[in-house]
């Protein structure tokens, strides 16, 4: 029989192999947690994780539950059901719908950036030519002219939204892609 290790308090140097019953209950919060956002998922989204269907019932039968305490038991039993799924592959599965969105979010942002650069300044045409030569030059300066007066003539915006989707078209989705960790600590939202 080998002795385990002691230090200098003499106590056991080597931690405990059973998980103390506080880290038991984070564990079990977390699971629950993340059983919460699994009932908050749109159907399709449910069906791309491919959950055993004790969980998926689970799941949709809290989305019919409305009463506090009935819910709340019901997660716990979502959370209970948790343990005997690999919660990894579903937090991946979220990070890469949230990094999607924000993906999404960037390249918004961009062609909302292009847009106002082209309203506001007419050197901005010849950078957008010079990046897609493929752009109709003559087309968005007349939407960028036809924008300001539909406004001042409380018109609807078709001008203006026609010139945000015209960017859509020429500027490539890739154009949009970023690095998301970097937006995220740009962001302030951190790690």
């Amino acid at each position: 029989m080998q002795k385990k290790p002691i230090n200098d308090f003499g106590q056991n140097s080597e931690p405990d192999l059973l998980p103390s019953k506080t880290r038991r209950k984070q564990e079990m919060h977390a699971l629950q947690d993340i059983g919460e956002q699994l009932v908050l998922l749109d159907v399709k989204r449910l069906t791309e994780l491919a959950l055993p269907e004790a969980l998926t019932d689970a799941i949709l039968e809290a989305r019919r539950i409305h009463k506090h305490e009935a819910r709340r038991r019901q997660m716990q039993y979502i959370g209970k059901l948790m343990r005997d799924v690999d919660a990894v592959p579903i937090l991946e599965k979220f990070n890469v719908w949230n990094g999607a969105t924000v993906q999404h979010t960037v390249r918004l942002h961009l062609l909302e950036r292009w847009r106002d650069r082209l309203l506001a300044d007419e050197q901005a045409f010849a950078e957008l030519a010079r990046n897609y030569p493929h752009a109709d030059l003559q087309h968005l300066r007349a939407l960028a002219r036809n924008a300001p007066k539909e406004k001042l003539a409380n018109k609807p915006p078709r001008s203006f939204r026609a010139l945000f989707q015209e960017l859509q078209k020429i500027i490539p989705e890739e154009s949009g892609k970023v690095d998301t960790d970097n937006v995220a600590a740009d962001e302030g939202w951190g790690h």
